[in-house]
C-alpha cells in the first residue's frame, strides 16, 4: 500500500473550469444509464408530452433524447452548458423544489466528458444548435429544427478514456437504460415514452408507453400493465391514503403474487425514482405478517407532499432524499399497505390457478367436440334415470387403489354464489372442493385455517395487551451510552409489547420483565437486535415481529390438521369464515390457502372448447 508522504506541503491550486466539470462528471455521470436518466429529467422539467431515447452500442457511442417541450431560446443555449446555471430555481430556498433537476450539472457535466450537441427552438423563435467537445464549447448556430430540444451525447468519456475501462458489457449497459426510461415512464403516465436501439444503422424498438387516458388510477394502471405486464394490474391493490400532508398512491400486489428478489419494488417521492433504505424497511414490515423472508412483494408506490417536507438533495445522482419526519412517512407507508391487504380479504393471485392449469397437461385431443352446458335440472334428472337398481349392492368394477382418500358428503344446499362457494368433498383428508357459480375451489384446509387462527390470536392480542413475566433475577445489559439513550426513549413503548427495561446507572440497562409468550428469552441479544433495527430503519419491528412469530406457531398447532376428516358442515364454516377474514388467501408463510378455477378454464382441459 503506497502510504501519502506527510512531509510534503502541496501549495493549494484553483481547478480549471474543465477539470471541475470532469470531476462533477465522474459524480452524476456514472454510467449511459445516468446520462439517459439526467436527460430525460430534463425533456419532463420542459412540459414535454412525449420523450424519445435513442442509443447505439449500450448508450456508449450514442445517447439522443429528443422532446417536444418549450424548448430555448439562441440566447440561453451557451449558459444551459454552463455549471450550476438553471431556470428551475433562483437559488433563494434550496428546500421548495418542485422539478427533477435544480443543480445545472447535468449538461456541462455531460459536455466534459463527450461530444454534446444542444439543438432546440422555442414558440415563436428560429431553431439554433450548439456543441461541446471535451469542454470545449462551440459557436451558437441557426438549425431548422422542430418544437422542443434535441440532446445527442456522442463517444461517452472520450476525455475520461479511464472511466471506459469500468464500463459494462453492451448488453448490461443498455439494460440499464431501459430500466432508467420505465422507472421514469411510470411516474409520467401521461406522457409518450420510446426507447430505440439504432446500432449498426439498425433502428430497433425496444419500449413504447404511449399517453394514457382517464383519471390518475386508470392512467397508472394502463401505465404499468404496459410496463410490469398486465398479471401485475390484475392482481394489484390500489393504495389511496393521506397523513399530516403526505399522500401516498400506488399498487400494490397480492402477497401471493410474489418474487424471490426485490426486483419489483419501485417507490417514488414527489415523481423522482428513490431507493431509500427507510421506505424499503416501511415496505418489508408492511409484508411481514404475509410473506416469508425468502420472497418479496411487487409494488409501485408514490409519495407526495410539500416539498419543504422532504430534502432532495442528500445524493449527488438525487436517488436518496430525506424527509422532515421519518416516522411519518413510514407509518402512512405501513399502514396504508396493511390497511389495502386487509380489505382485500380472502382474494389470492389469480396466477395461482394459472399456475395449476399450466401444470395440468391434457393428452392431444384430435377433435374439439362443442357440447351445449346442461341446466342442473336436467343433470339431476339425467341421473335419476339413469340410476342403476340395486347400486348399492352391485359389486364395484375395479378396486380402490391403495393410497388414495376421496370422501364426498350428501350434497348440502350451501350458498354457490359466496365467493368461495359450497363445499362438496374433500380429498386427501387435506383439500376442500367447494363449487361456485364461476367454477370450483380447493381450498388447503389446514393453512386456511392456520391463518385464521392466527388473525384470531392477533386480535386477542390487541385487545387485551401483551402478559408479561417479571425476570426472578433481573438481567443487566451493558450497551455503549448512545445505545442506552436510544433505547430508554422507546420504553414505553417496549413496556406496551411486554419489555420493561430501566436505567442502571452509566451506560447499562436492565431489564426487569420480558413478554411472557416468548418464554425463556437472551435479553442482551434480544436489546441489540432492537438496536440493529433501530440503526438500519430507524425504527424496531424486533420484539413484535419475534411475538407475532410465536403466534404464528401457536396458529399452526392449534389448526386444523392435515388428515383429519371433516364433515361438510365444518367445511362450510371454514369456507364463511375465511370469507370474513382479512388476509385469508394466504397463510402464514404467504403461500396461498386456495386455488380457484373457472368453469371455461375447465371445459378447455377436457377439449369442449
Amino acid at each position: 500500500m503506497n502510504a501519502p508522504d506527510r512531509n510534503i506541503r502541496p501549495e493549494i491550486r484553483q481547478l480549471d473550469e474543465a477539470a471541475v466539470n470532469r470531476i462533477a462528471a465522474g459524480e452524476v455521470v456514472e454510467r449511459p444509464a445516468s446520462a439517459v436518466k439526467e436527460l430525460v429529467e430534463n425533456a419532463l422539467d420542459a412540459g414535454a408530452t412525449r420523450v424519445d431515447v435513442a442509443y447505439a452500442d449500450g448508450g456508449k457511442t450514442l445517447i439522443r433524447v429528443r422532446d417536444d417541450g418549450h424548448g430555448m431560446s439562441a440566447q440561453d443555449l451557451p449558459l444551459a452548458l454552463s455549471r450550476h446555471a438553471t431556470s428551475k430555481i433562483d437559488g433563494s430556498d434550496l428546500l421548495n423544489i418542485r422539478s427533477f433537476g435544480f443543480r445545472g450539472e447535468a449538461l456541462p457535466s455531460l459536455g466534459a466528458v463527450g461530444r454534446l450537441t444542444l439543438t432546440t427552438r422555442a414558440a415563436g423563435q428560429e431553431g439554433a444548435s450548439l456543441s461541446v467537445d471535451g469542454g470545449r464549447m462551440g459557436a451558437v448556430r441557426p438549425e431548422a429544427a422542430q418544437y422542443g430540444t434535441t440532446v445527442t451525447l456522442r463517444d461517452l468519456f472520450h476525455a475520461t478514456p479511464a472511466r471506459l475501462k469500468f464500463m459494462r458489457s453492451d448488453r448490461a449497459e443498455a439494460q440499464a437504460i431501459a430500466d432508467v426510461v420505465k422507472r421514469l415512464a411510470m411516474a409520467e403516465p401521461y406522457v409518450s415514452f420510446t426507447l430505440s436501439d439504432v446500432s449498426n444503422d439498425d433502428t430497433r424498438q425496444i419500449f413504447r408507453a404511449d399517453a394514457a387516458q382517464g383519471a390518475l388510477f386508470d392512467a397508472l394502471e394502463e401505465r404499468m400493465a404496459t410496463i410490469l405486464g398486465r398479471e401485475f394490474t390484475d392482481n394489484a391493490l390500489r393504495i389511496d391514503a393521506e397523513r399530516e400532508g403526505l399522500h401516498l398512491t400506488g399498487l400494490a400486489a397480492l402477497p401471493t403474487y410474489s418474487r424471490g428478489a426485490a426486483v419489483g419494488q419501485y417507490l417514488f417521492v414527489n415523481g423522482r425514482p428513490v431507493r431509500d433504505k427507510m421506505l424499503l424497511g416501511a415496505l418489508r414490515a408492511a409484508y411481514a405478517d404475509v410473506l416469508s423472508r425468502d420472497r418479496h412483494p411487487v409494488v409501485a408506490l408514490f409519495v407526495n407532499c410539500d416539498p419543504e417536507l422532504v430534502d432532495a438533495n442528500v445524493h449527488p445522482a438525487k436517488s436518496e432524499v430525506r424527509f422532515r419526519d421519518p416516522g411519518l412517512a413510514r407509518g402512512l407507508v405501513v399502514s396504508g399497505l396493511r390497511h389495502a391487504l386487509a380489505e382485500a380479504g380472502h382474494r389470492a393471485s389469480s396466477t395461482v390457478g394459472g399456475a395449476m392449469l399450466g401444470a395440468m397437461q391434457p393428452q392431444a385431443v384430435p377433435h374439439r367436440y362443442q357440447m351445449d352446458r346442461p341446466s342442473s335440472g336436467a343433470v339431476r334428472s339425467a341421473y335419476q334415470m339413469q340410476a342403476p337398481q340395486g347400486f348399492e349392492e352391485a359389486p364395484a368394477l375395479w378396486d380402490a387403489p391403495q393410497g388414495v382418500s376421496a370422501r364426498h358428503d350428501a350434497p348440502i344446499d350451501g350458498p354457490q354464489d359466496a365467493p368461495l362457494g359450497a363445499a362438496r368433498a374433500q380429498v386427501h383428508e387435506n383439500y376442500i372442493i367447494a363449487q361456485t357459480t364461476r367454477g370450483m375451489v380447493i381450498v388447503d384446509q389446514h393453512a386456511a385455517h392456520e391463518r385464521l387462527v392466527y388473525e384470531r390470536l392477533k386480535r386477542q392480542r390487541a385487545e387485551n395487551g401483551v402478559a408479561s413475566q417479571a425476570l426472578l433475577i433481573p438481567e443487566i445489559v451493558e450497551l455503549s451510552a448512545h445505545e442506552t439513550a436510544h433505547l430508554l426513549e422507546l420504553a414505553p413503548d417496549l413496556a406496551a409489547l411486554g419489555l420493561m427495561i430501566e436505567a442502571f446507572g452509566g451506560a447499562s440497562i436492565i431489564v426487569r420483565e420480558t413478554p411472557a409468550i416468548l418464554g425463556q428469552v437472551n435479553a442482551a441479544d434480544l436489546l441489540r437486535d432492537i438496536l440493529d433495527d433501530l440503526a438500519d430503519l430507524g425504527q424496531s419491528q424486533t420484539l413484535e415481529a419475534r411475538i407475532d412469530a410465536v403466534l404464528s406457531r401457536m396458529a399452526c398447532h392449534g389448526s386444523v390438521r392435515s388428515g383429519r376428516i371433516m364433515r361438510v358442515e365444518e367445511m362450510n364454516a371454514l369456507l364463511r369464515e375465511m370469507e370474513a377474514t382479512p388476509l385469508s388467501g394466504q397463510c402464514n408463510h404467504g403461500r396461498p390457502t386456495y386455488v380457484e378455477l373457472g368453469l371455461d378454464d375447465i371445459e378447455k382441459l377436457f377439449g369442449r372448447r
